[in-house]
């Protein structure tokens, strides 16, 4: 950790640029990516400064009764404590005085309490957190260091460097990613104060009250950085209070009202998020203004919070006085004889705000000068959730296996998009099913089990026939081989015929690593996949039933994808170039079915990787029956359960492997 130096001699912003580069590099440049040292950087020197102003102070007024009572003393005369002297009340004036007062003061309170502050104020001590216990949020925990760093030497940045102080950083991410630990952990870093407020909390019935309430909240925020050389204000779900505002937006400005020439083309795009329920704004579909639907007092509070926001350096009741007395001497003085006036220190505040709504804040709150910084918190990286498994299994009572390195990187692999709190509270979850086994220690399957439950939901015993039983086993067996044959990257999970929610029976399985692209033959790979099921009850029952709805979806879904997104097919032509109407909000896949071209292609892709599934089966239906007869027996294979299934039948019966063959999954054919 690196530690500041001597405060430097401020350099004036008129010196020579070579001048004052070595004086600011003193403090900022010399700190880098690494934590400066609260306690040395400028917040630590005030805070110092203020601390013995405050002492001075008290020993000042403590000077007095000290002085009267030893002259007291030194006169012969001391002050007797047991034979003073109260005066005597009549208990009948005195009650009827003492319900007016507290009837006044209740009526006072009320109205007065309607426009205070109703944030909490944590002093460092009292949190927890630091930046070492956050973790798997590494980029935006890079950028946070270096706010924290121009927030802990304000003063170099803004005094010797010519900046200005960040006064804002907005936190976005879904539920869960870490926003508020990590405020925290800045406050605790620093050494400042935090307050802390919902911004539901500002909300009153009282006409006014709003507004007073967050001008009450900004003044306390000034109030202790003045005290403690600074503070951080946290404001959680601001949303809340900062709607989009009625009227002309950003988003109603004309295309070339663009005062920037930069062009840039689309990028690289990553997956659909859900290949099931595309969603419309991924793709380009109508956009409704929401700002439309916000009342008129959302405007109030906004144009409010807005002016907070630039009250930070805002002169205290003192110095608006003497600025006041300047001001009324300065009339009766020549122009080349005024008092100049003081101008008020700058005020280290840095206000935090959370939401998971970004885009339906004000445009005016997220320009420089408001908040600065928007930093947005995805849900970890596999490396990031490894670094989360090690830090929670420490702390949460676990067998051995889950010790294993290979374990907890498995547990990492099936784990993608889960937030921090999702994987503490599956370890949570891991820990009552021990307790339900009569033990005191979690095992892998109690943590596979509780992801199981969290993902899918609780089993449902249900007595199906001895037909249904034979057909969902063979289903998911279909699925189950399909994935193993044609996509051996991937991680067979779970295979049940356990009823949860709607399901009767599934296969879960996922990527072994992080992907955010698919190429062509893996697209095909999760169609037949998809395909698997329906296959197999062919093969073995001669018909098909109901089941197969599901994964047909999935499968249109994921064929669509391909003809009208990602130029898989023949045609370079994008769908989502299509814009919809007022009345036809459409997603890619609608458009992609609504055009007989496209739904002939997608129909093609379908049937085609069907017929070579079926195939595939066919030439192994061995594994088929393997996997049937073991889910009959015990209704749910976990992870290794399944593959051991697999590679003991394999073993038995030699057949092709088809899984380096490219026509299985590269058979699309072009029309």
């Amino acid at each position: 950790m690196w530690r500041s130096s001597d405060r430097a001699t401020q350099v004036s912003l008129s010196a020579p640029a070579d001048t004052a580069a070595p004086v600011a590099g003193s403090l900022l440049t010399r700190a880098g990516d690494s934590q400066l040292d609260a306690n040395q950087a400028d917040v630590g020197q005030s805070r110092e400064r203020s601390r013995r102003r405050r002492l001075a102070a008290l020993s000042g007024l403590l000077l007095i009764p000290a002085s009267y009572l030893w002259a007291r003393l030194l006169s012969g005369n001391p002050f007797d404590i047991f034979n003073i002297t109260w005066p005597q009340i009549d208990v009948m004036i005195l009650m009827p005085v003492l319900f007016f007062v507290s009837l006044i003061a209740v009526l006072l309170g009320t109205t007065m309490g309607a426009g205070r502050s109703p944030h909490v104020t944590y002093r460092p001590e009292q949190i927890d957190v630091t930046l070492d216990s956050v973790k798997g949020i590494d980029g935006v925990k890079d950028d946070v260091v270096r706010s924290l760093n121009l927030f802990l030497a304000h003063k170099a940045f803004a005094n010797e460097m010519g900046g200005t102080p960040r006064r804002g950083l907005l936190f976005e991410g879904a539920p869960g990613t870490g926003k508020t630990h990590l405020a925290k952990a800045m406050a605790r870093e620093a050494g400042v104060p935090f307050l802390f407020v919902s911004a539901t909390s500002f909300q009153s019935m009282y006409y006014g009250a709003t507004a007073r309430k967050i001008r009450s909240y900004f003044k306390a925020l000034r109030k202790a950085a003045r005290q403690e050389g600074g503070a951080i204000g946290f404001i959680e779900e601001i949303d809340a209070i900062a709607m989009a505002r009625g009227g002309l937006s950003m988003s109603a400005l004309p295309s070339n009202a663009m005062t920037s020439q930069l062009m840039c083309c689309g990028g690289l795009t990553g997956l659909p998020a859900n290949y099931a329920q595309p969603a419309a704004g991924a793709v380009g579909g109508l956009q409704r203004n929401q700002s439309s639907m916000t009342s008129e007092g959302v405007g109030g509070v906004v144009n409010e919070l807005l002016i907070q926001l630039q009250s930070f350096d805002e002169p205290t009741g003192l110095q608006k006085l003497r600025m006041s007395a300047i001001d009324k001497v300065n009339l009766f003085l020549p122009a080349d004889h005024q008092i100049p006036r003081p101008v008020p220190p700058t005020t280290n505040v840095l206000v935090i705000a959370a939401t998971n709504r970004a885009d339906n804040l004000d445009p005016a709150l997220l320009r420089p000068g408001r908040f600065d910084r928007r930093l947005t918190f995805e849900p970890p990286t596999r490396a990031g959730r490894r670094e989360l498994i090690d830090f929670f299994l420490e702390r949460k009572a676990h067998h051995l296996d889950l010790d294993d390195e290979d374990a907890r990187d498995g547990l990492a692999a099936i784990t993608q998009g889960y937030t921090p709190v999702m994987i503490e509270h599956l370890f949570d979850e891991g820990l009552v099913n021990a307790v339900r086994r009569g033990d005191t220690a979690m095992t892998r399957q109690d943590v596979e089990r509780a992801r199981l439950v969290e993902e899918v939901g609780m089993g449902q015993p249900v007595a199906y026939t001895a037909h249904e039983q034979r057909l969902i086993a063979t289903h998911e067996a279909g699925h189950a081989v399909t994935a193993w044959l044609v996509a051996p990257e991937r991680r067979l999970e779970v295979l049940t015929i356990v009823k949860r929610r709607d399901a009767l029976g599934m296969l879960a399985h996922g990527d072994a690593a992080d992907v955010f692209t698919r190429s062509k033959s893996e697209m095909l790979a999760l169609i037949q996949i998809a395909m698997g099921g329906q296959a197999a009850e062919e093969l073995f029952f001669g018909d098909i039933s109901t089941g197969p709805a599901g994964d047909l979806l999935y499968a249109t879904n994921v064929a669509a994808q391909m003809v009208g997104a990602a130029g898989m097919t023949d045609t370079l032509i994008s769908f989502s170039a299509i814009q919809g109407s007022a009345l036809s909000d459409t997603n890619i896949v609608g458009r992609v079915l609504a055009d007989a071209d496209g739904r002939e292609r997608v129909e093609k892709i379908l049937q085609e990787q069907k017929l070579h599934t079926r195939a595939l089966l066919d030439q192994n239906r061995h594994l088929v029956m393997a996997l049937r007869d073991a889910l009959m027996e015990r209704h749910e294979l976990i992870g290794r359960e399944i593959t051991d299934v697999l590679q003991e039948a394999g073993a038995r019966v030699t057949e092709v492997d088809l899984r380096d063959e490219p026509s299985v999954r590269d058979g699309l054919s072009t029309p």
